[in-house]
């Protein structure tokens, strides 16, 4: 066992017997990274926090069912997740945004753009889909769960998750493409 490992299992044994300073050591490994997985679910960094800590209570609550199977840090992100997925669905100023009408399934474009984009720039395109479109576009192409999953995670069906997705990225490649079109056009001149 490499010493990452060891050093991990032992923090663990000593956050489940209520040692603050383990418990505080295992949030200040994680909160970063976990805190953008929340700001990718909401619009603002608030309610990302708000996400984080709520997440952060039910990892030392259910800590005890981690089984050591595959990493901490991607045990906690599905709680995140998961988190994330609970608040939108409670919060009032989520809610209407969550709605996924089924009826509307139309066929998107394959076409992708012929440009690169900074990672940055592109995750703040992400943060301006609209909250439905977003939360797929994120648990099926960043996170990796399938439609399927993404369907029973959120309620809906699996052709519902699949149309959600096209559209975020249908939209994602309109806004990226004519970005790149505009700067075409200055540079043109």
């Amino acid at each position: 066992m490499n010493t990452r490992m060891n050093e991990e299992k032992q923090l663990i044994k000593k956050c489940l017997k209520g040692d603050a300073v383990a418990q505080k050591q295992l949030y200040t490994l994680h909160a970063s990274l976990m805190l953008g997985v929340c700001y990718r679910y909401t619009k603002s960094l608030e309610d990302a926090e708000d996400v984080l800590q709520e997440g952060f209570i039910k990892v030392f609550r259910f800590l005890s069912q981690y089984t050591g199977e595959g990493e901490l840090g991607g045990w906690i992100r599905r709680i995140m997740v998961n988190t994330a997925l609970n608040f939108l669905k409670k919060n009032k100023k989520y809610q209407n945004d969550m709605v996924f009408d089924s009826n509307e399934l139309h066929v998107v474009s394959h076409d992708d753009p012929a440009m690169k984009l900074q990672a940055k720039d592109l995750a703040e395109l992400i943060r301006q889909l609209p909250i439905g479109y977003q939360t797929i576009f994120n648990l099926y192409a960043v996170e990796g769960y399938t439609h399927p999953e993404i369907g029973q995670m959120m309620g809906i069906s699996e052709n519902t998750s699949r149309s959600q997705y096209m559209r975020a990225r249908h939209l994602l490649i309109s806004w990226i493409t004519n970005s790149a079109g505009n700067k075409n056009k200055a540079y043109a001149k």
